[in-house]
């Protein structure tokens, strides 16, 4: 069809007023159609449709469209992954060939990290802890006490119980907290009251308690360095008498919980007393008796001496629950004796000499944390025939729950007292001086079951008293990962732990800026963090 059938006849001279060359040509598209445009037109057209091309290239150079930066922790509400565009599949394509990630390998290992996984590392190691509200106990209290040595609470771990020992384990915390703010302790008077941050609020401190050592060191080693004269010190400050007073949480509970918290070794001298592990008899026995109750000698030397200005342990424990036995007659109590290391040593010669010197005494449990081997097998059936009840955490990383004793191995020993060797066994119990035995029933945790921790973490980690929290937290059964949802802050454990931390987790922890303080773990916080799973 001919353009000048097509278009008006104003619309003709437009063109021909536009562009003098124009004639009515054939099309150089289509030969059958008359030609209407000039060959030097289109080449015109082609090549002005190039420079408009490389105009535009260079313009998305020159300006290029930012993105939006990505957040650090994206929450995504719906688990199915987004649709990936043509132009992000062939950016990530590009970025693969690139292989950048092979010049930066902890780089690399630390982008491994799945976003949830740091939303839940990210949480972990916030400031502000993860509360939530405990189980009322009620009538089923003594099961969780241990009146049939918490079976079926431990494997699977029941989450009340994680609940009442990691509570247990804070209490340690406080004495800890309590000696380190002020470790001094004066010889020449009987020392005042000392402040206990409590990590829960509905306990108050009834009784300081002290610990003496039999041996002393020369007057010329605290002229050498005065300023560490309290770790040559005798008596030091070892932990407290507690008792619960707030009535919801006595209701929550089922009775009145009266806890003895005690610390670990702190001090030069009660290292030295650590160091005297032969076993001595216990006083106030038969000595005609065939089984005879022995203990290491240290351990009876710290309970049993009494300072210038202060009574012993033994004496202050003792005097302290005696009363407060009284003062709360015809109410339902329990006591509780939780210790670490040293301390749970002296928690199982606390609750021997509770139920040995009270009558009547209401129901003695001991949670200890990372315990060496106290006595021989006459105290472990002395203690049960008290019926005083034992949980010990070990960590079957830490040597210190293998010591003092011939055998290392408590399975070993077990399996000789099923054999035909039990009789020799026995004969060894009551002569030998290293015939040592735990007490009670085990909970066995292990470091590597920790997503976080170095499979394998040194000594130190191993016994430290905030990693056996971060594995009770984590621990669901022995056949089980680490618990997934676990609530525990890795904060102070980051702080203390931080060279037998994963990598992966050290790295990861730099890039997100975050800078666990010190301070932030010494504010005891009124409400209890739950590790309970609800």
């Amino acid at each position: 069809m001919l353009i000048s059938l097509t278009l008006p006849p104003q619309s003709l001279g437009f063109l021909d007023s536009r562009r003098a060359s124009f004639k009515i040509r054939k099309s150089p598209l289509n030969p059958c159609a008359p030609r209407f445009f000039n060959s030097a037109a289109v080449s015109v057209s082609v090549s002005n449709t190039t420079i408009t091309r490389k105009h535009l290239s260079n313009l998305d150079k020159l300006l290029p469209v930012q993105s939006e930066p990505t957040p650090v922790f994206p929450i995504r509400s719906d688990p199915k992954p987004n649709p990936i565009s043509n132009e992000e599949a062939k950016t990530r394509g590009i970025l693969e060939a690139l292989n950048l990630p092979r010049f930066w390998k902890e780089s690399k290992a630390a982008e491994e990290v799945s976003p949830r996984h740091l939303n839940r590392l990210r949480r972990l190691l916030s400031k502000s802890a993860e509360y939530s509200p405990r189980n009322i106990l009620g009538s089923k209290w003594k099961q969780y006490h241990g009146s049939d040595n918490w079976a079926g609470l431990l494997d699977p771990l029941d989450e009340n119980l994680r609940r009442e020992m990691v509570r247990y384990g804070e209490f340690i915390q406080a004495a800890y907290h309590c000696f380190h703010n002020d470790p001094a302790t004066s010889a020449d008077h009987a020392p005042a009251d000392r402040h206990v941050a409590l990590p829960d609020r509905s306990y108050k401190v009834t009784k300081n308690l002290y610990a003496t050592a039999s041996v002393g060191l020369p007057k010329w080693v605290d002229n050498v360095a005065p300023d560490l004269s309290w770790m040559t010190q005798r008596s030091s400050c070892i932990g407290y008498v507690a008792v619960c007073d707030d009535r919801r949480e006595i209701e929550r509970m089922g009775r009145r919980d009266i806890v003895i918290a005690l610390r670990g070794t702190a001090t030069c001298l009660e290292w030295a007393e650590n160091m005297r592990d032969l076993l001595v008899q216990m006083p106030g026995q038969d000595e005609k008796a065939q089984s005879q109750a022995k203990v290491e000698c240290g351990f009876l030397s710290l309970f049993k001496t009494s300072g210038a200005h202060m009574p012993s342990l033994s004496d202050s424990v003792v005097t302290e629950i005696k009363r407060l036995v009284e003062m709360y007659k015809g109410e339902t109590l329990s006591i509780t004796v939780t210790g670490h290391s040293l301390g749970a040593a002296m928690a199982l010669l606390v609750a021997d000499e509770l139920s040995t010197s009270i009558t009547n005494t209401p129901p003695v449990a001991v949670f200890s944390f990372g315990g060496p081997r106290v006595g021989n097998r006459g105290f472990a059936n002395r203690l049960e025939s008290q019926n005083v009840k034992v949980l010990r955490i070990v960590n079957a990383q830490d040597v210190i729950t293998k010591v003092p004793g011939m055998f290392v191995s408590e399975g070993l020993d077990k399996k000789l007292r099923e054999s035909s060797a039990c009789a020799v066994l026995n004969i060894l119990d009551n002569n030998m001086p290293w015939a040592y035995t735990h007490v009670g029933t085990e909970l066995k945790l292990d470091t590597k079951m920790s997503p976080f921790l170095k499979p394998d973490a040194d000594v130190a980690c191993c016994h430290d008293l905030e990693a056996y929290l971060h594995l009770v937290d984590g621990f669901m059964a022995s056949n089980c990962p680490f618990r997934p949802d676990s609530k525990r802050s890795l904060v102070k454990l980051l702080d203390e732990q931080k060279s037998n931390m994963k990598r992966l987790y050290t790295n990861k922890v730099k890039s997100l800026s975050l800078k666990p303080r010190r301070d932030q773990f010494r504010r005891m916080p009124s409400v209890l963090p739950s590790p309970s799973s609800s």
